[in-house]
């Protein structure tokens, strides 16, 4: 294990205004991580090429539309950093060094390539881009030294390929001419008695097999102010044994799937058109919860349902707390209430959910250059981070000419 910043990195296609379900099922956990770790959320727009590459017209607005619904649902610019992954072209860069040492058949194995070739049988997908995606998605967390990207169950094979891939590249590159110098140098930046400190638990680690003393020297590289990313790595396999690690191996942050129903009661998606977008019209979205189908068995008001056979039970399940969940199960079982009164609670919570949505929308809305603004500051950032680590990886490829 490897010392290094702990950093948060997470993406999104740029497919225009997103819905209840991209709320519920990643950005509700995107507000609450950028409070607990540095976080970085891009817009994957070259990857909405790789199966749409034919299709590039709308993707600028898009961007633009979805950038405001992230800010919507609650993502602070002051807290994360948003930025766009084609203005960095430093991803493109790590792409194509990897993709030199990548085995095809690594590629072929990820089991959503088999899957997005069934689910997707009408389009042209015998390119590269779409063979080499996972390769691209791992190249946007190498880039940035990311520990953590929450992801889905059926996204972990992503993450693991991007495991395996750091290894190989720290296996063929992490050697570094005069390593050990280099770290002793490193160690006398944080102070004669710190570096004297970290030697002593590198040799109690290395020689006596002492856990504790590893643990004690890692604290110490996390509270020394005075290093960077590059002089930490250095230090931290000189402490293992284990050379300079040059792309850390991140870990899958698993997330729970998304339970939000469209207006049919299947998954809420863009192309069953079932959706409630983040910030609809009040009026549509009362007039979409009111129109909604019930249970079949209810075709008049006195007749008994079975709320397990009703799409609005599953509203229920993501927005009414256990009373009113008890108050619809026993009134629908009793023919106590009709379905009109069974779907306000929720047409309340979600017009109560979107309200400081719309109110936190209207500011990008009215002044469109503030969005423009915060991407470019996100931009700067991250191209800054991205090139730190495009700087280790040349010189551990020895491209750094002159």
């Amino acid at each position: 294990m490897t010392t290094h910043t702990e950093r948060v990195l997470s993406g999104m296609r740029p497919t225009g205004k997103l819905h209840l379900g991209h709320y519920h099922g990643v950005l509700k956990n995107w507000v609450a991580l950028q409070d607990e770790y540095p976080c970085l959320f891009f817009v994957a727009d070259w990857h909405a090429l790789t199966t749409h590459y034919e299709e590039t017209r709308d993707i600028e607005h898009f961007t633009i539309d979805m950038l405001i619904d992230w800010l919507a649902a609650g993502i602070d610019p002051e807290k994360a950093t948003l930025f766009i992954q084609s203005k960095i072209v430093q991803h493109a860069e790590l792409h194509l060094l990897l993709s030199m040492m990548t085995p095809l058949s690594w590629l072929e194995r990820v089991p959503t390539y088999r899957d997005q070739i069934e689910k997707l049988a009408g389009r042209d997908l015998a390119t590269y881009g779409f063979l080499g995606y996972p390769l691209l998605m791992s190249a946007d967390i190498l880039i940035y030294r990311a520990d953590k990207v929450p992801v889905g169950e059926d996204q972990i094979p992503h993450i693991e390929f991007t495991r395996e891939l750091a290894r190989r590249f720290n296996h063929m590159y992490g050697s570094e001419p005069d390593f050990e110098e280099k770290a002793k140098a490193a160690a006398k930046k944080m102070g004669g008695r710190a570096a004297r400190r970290l030697e002593e638990l590198r040799v109690r680690f290395r020689q006596e097999g002492d856990a504790a003393a590893l643990i004690e020297a890692r604290a110490i590289l996390r509270e020394a102010g005075s290093l960077s990313q590059t002089d930490r790595e250095r230090l931290a396999g000189y402490l293992e044994g284990t050379g300079k690690t040059i792309l850390p191996e991140p870990t899958a942050l698993l997330t729970d799937a998304s339970r939000m129903p469209g207006i049919d009661g299947q998954k809420m998606s863009k192309s069953y058109g079932n959706t409630i977008s983040l910030r609809e019209d009040e009026v549509s979205v009362i007039q979409k919860i009111r129109r909604m189908p019930t249970d079949p068995s209810r075709v008049r008001r006195s007749d008994v349902g079975d709320p397990e056979k009703c799409p609005v039970w599953r509203l229920h399940l993501v927005y009414s707390d256990d009373a009113c969940r008890e108050w619809a199960q026993k009134a629908c079982r009793t023919a106590g209430i009709g379905c009109l009164e069974c779907k306000q609670p929720v047409i309340d919570a979600i017009l109560a959910e979107q309200g400081p949505m719309r109110e936190r929308a209207r500011a990008y809305i009215d002044k469109p250059s503030r969005v423009r603004e915060i991407i470019e500051e996100g931009n700067a950032k991250a191209r800054r981070l991205a090139e730190e680590c495009m700087e280790d990886v040349r010189n551990a490829m020895s491209l750094n000419h002159g």
